[in-house]
C-alpha cells in the first residue's frame, strides 16, 4: 500500500530544532498527509511549526495551553477522522527526532499489510540507553504483563500504527497525559486486537535531555492506570467484609453472612471493573451471568476455607475470611481478565515481526513518549 494511504500524526510540545527536518524527511519519503498538534508550545517555538507548515502535506492544529500528550493525540485523531475519514491507518510519532522518517514509513507499511492490527515500533534497549528510559520501560513491562497479560518488548514507544476502527474508541479514553498510550494498549487487549512489534532504531539526543516526561509524576500516572483493578478490588473487599461483619454480628451465621457480603460487593464490583478496569463493551447479560457464576464459585470456596481455618487452625472468623479472600484474589482477577471481560472478541496474541536493519543509532531523543 502506498504511503498516501495513511496519515502521520505528530503531537508536539516545544519541539527541538530537528523538528522541521523530520517533516521534510517524511515528505521526501512520500508521506502525503501529516497532522501536527502544537500542544501549547508558545510563541518561542512558532517558527519551528511554521517551518513544518511550509509543506502543503502538513496541517497544524493548536492547543492554546499545554494539555498533555494524550490530549494532543486525541485532538489529532479527531481532526484526522474529520479530514480523512477513509484512512485505514494513523501513525503516531514523536516530534523531537526519536523516530526516523524511514522507520515511521516502515511501521505504517507493516500496518497496511496487516489490516486491523496495532503495530508498535519497538526499540532495543541496549546498555547505552538513558537509565530513566530503560527502567521506566522495564517496570511498565512487568506490571503490564501481570495486569493485562500482554508481553511486549517496548510498552512506551510513541511510534504506533493504529487501525482506523480503533480510533473512535481512543477518543473516549479519559486519559490526558502519557498514560493515554498505556490505556491504548489496555483497550487493544480488551478488544482482543492483534498487536505486532516492528523493530526500529533506538535514537536519543543528549541522554534524552529534551524529553518532557517526568520520571516520578508521569510514572505514577501510568502505574495508576495499571493498578486500578487492585484499588477497586480493595474497595470491594472493604465493602464485602463490612457487610459480612455486620450480618455475622447480627445473626452469627457464617453462610448467610457470606451471601450478604458477596451480593453487595458483587453489585459494586461488576459495574466498576467492567468499565473502569477492563473497559469491556461485551454483552452485559452474558458477562454478568459469567461474573455471578465466578462470585458463587469463589464464595463457596472462600466459605470452605473460612470453615477450615476457623475449625482446624483456631483462627477468628474475620481473620480467616481476610486470608481466604487474599488467597483467591489473583485467581479471581485472571478469570475476569481472560474469560469474562473480553469484550466478546476473539483472542489474538502479540506477535513480533522479523527484524530488518535495526541498527542502533547514537542520535536523537525524546522519551518513550514525547
Amino acid at each position: 500500500m502506498a504511503p498516501a494511504d495513511f496519515v502521520v500524526l505528530i503531537p508536539a510540545y516545544k519541539p527541538g530544532p530537528d523538528f522541521p527536518g523530520l517533516i521534510a524527511d517524511l515528505v521526501r519519503h512520500g508521506v502525503a498527509h501529516i497532522t501536527v498538534v502544537d500542544d501549547g508550545s508558545g510563541p518561542w517555538f512558532r517558527s519551528r511549526f511554521e517551518g513544518a507548515a511550509a509543506h502543503p502535506q502538513v496541517r497544524i492544529v493548536r492547543h492554546a495551553i499545554n494539555l498533555g500528550k494524550g490530549a494532543a493525540l486525541k485532538t489529532g485523531i479527531n481532526t484526522i477522522l474529520c479530514d480523512y475519514p477513509n484512512t485505514p491507518v494513523v501513525v503516531t510519532a514523536d516530534a523531537d527526532g526519536q523516530h526516523a522518517a524511514d522507520d515511521i514509513v516502515a511501521v505504517a507499511q507493516t500496518a497496511c499489510a496487516n489490516p486491523g492490527a496495532l503495530v508498535l515500533g519497538s526499540r532495543a534497549f541496549a546498555k547505552d540507553v538513558p537509565i530513566r528510559s530503560k527502567l521506566g520501560n522495564n517496570a511498565t513491562k512487568v506490571v503490564l504483563r501481570i495486569v493485562a497479560g500482554q508481553k511486549l518488548s517496548d510498552t512506551q514507544t510513541g511510534l504506533r500504527a493504529i487501525p482506523a476502527h480503533l480510533l473512535p474508541d481512543l477518543l473516549k479514553i479519559p486519559s490526558q497525559g502519557y498514560e493515554f498510550e498505556l490505556d491504548m494498549l489496555l483497550l487493544s487487549r480488551n478488544k482482543r486486537l492483534r498487536i505486532l512489534e516492528k523493530p526500529i532504531r533506538t535514537i536519543y539526543l543528549d541522554g534524552n535531555s529534551s524529553s518532557h516526561f517526568n520520571p516520578l509524576l508521569d510514572s505514577m500516572r501510568i502505574y495508576f492506570v495499571l493498578l486500578r483493578f487492585a484499588m477497586i478490588s480493595m474497595c470491594t473487599a472493604v465493602l464485602d467484609n463490612l457487610l459480612f461483619s455486620a450480618w455475622y454480628l447480627y445473626s452469627g451465621n457464617k453462610a448467610a453472612s457470606q451471601i450478604v457480603g458477596r451480593l453487595g460487593a458483587m453489585t459494586f464490583n461488576f459495574a466498576t471493573v467492567k468499565r473502569m478496569v477492563f473497559n469491556s463493551r461485551g454483552r452485559v447479560l452474558r458477562e454478568f451471568l459469567q461474573y455471578a457464576t465466578l462470585v458463587a464459585v469463589s464464595g463457596t470456596i472462600s466459605y470452605g476455607m473460612i470453615v477450615l481455618f476457623t475449625s482446624r487452625l483456631g483462627m477468628g472468623v474475620l481473620k480467616a475470611k481476610l486470608l481466604a479472600e487474599g488467597i483467591l484474589f489473583l485467581a479471581n482477577f485472571l478469570v475476569q481478565r481472560d474469560i469474562i471481560f473480553t469484550g466478546g472478541q476473539e483472542a489474538a496474541a502479540p506477535a513480533a515481526l522479523p527484524a530488518e536493519s535495526a541498527a542502533a543509532a547514537a542520535s536523537p531523543e525524546s522519551d518513550p513518549t514525547r
